[in-house]
């Protein structure tokens, strides 16, 4: 699938290095730019990550958000990313932290990644991109689920809290009940 990018990324498009500029030629909807392990772990804090979650991380890249959830929380993690490069990158980092029990990195398409086992969801994607999958979360998820976004919100779902890291803007959003129909 392919989004455009919207005018809140332009500024990120602008600051792409050749890598990420790639990354978007070789048919990736957002590019590799991997979040400083502050905001990782402000994520991750804002989530109220515990050893009895799952941590799903859409566009995983390198695996660091789903390795720290296991080393920092004892908490279990499942990467999705399309790059095949990321994720034997996430494997490596998993058990060189030797945390590759807790974790598992599939290469596939977001889009179609099961997430249904996840307590929280992690995303660093871009608007457009945030925005396709939204209806997705709220059906699939379980109520309670918690969804943290770096940097990108989700257009009219107004987060329940937002906090700032490193000058970074994190959101947090909390799967609603069901109304009944």
């Amino acid at each position: 699938m392919r989004f455009p990018v919207a005018a809140a990324a332009v500024p990120l498009a602008l600051m792409m290095s050749p890598v990420m500029a790639q990354d978007f030629e070789n048919g990736l909807d957002v590019p590799y730019v991997p979040s400083p392990n502050e905001v990782v772990e402000g994520m991750l804090k804002l989530a109220g990550v515990k050893a009895t979650d799952t941590v799903i991380d859409l566009g995983c890249g390198d695996g660091r958000i789903v390795v720290t959830a296991a080393i920092k929380y004892g908490a279990r993690g499942i990467g999705y990313d399309l790059d095949p490069e990321r994720i034997k990158e996430a494997q490596a980092n998993a058990a060189k932290a030797r945390v590759a029990n807790k974790t598992t990195f599939v290469e596939k398409n977001l889009f179609d990644a099961d997430i249904k086992a996840a307590n929280v969801v992690t995303l660093y994607l871009l608007p457009g991109v945030n925005e396709k999958l939204k209806p997705r979360l709220l059906a699939e998820l379980k109520p309670g689920t918690r969804v943290v976004s770096h940097s990108f919100d989700m257009g009219d779902w107004k987060p329940d809290k937002q906090i700032e890291v490193q000058g970074r803007r994190l959101y947090l959003w909390v799967i609603p009940e069901r109304k009944a129909r």
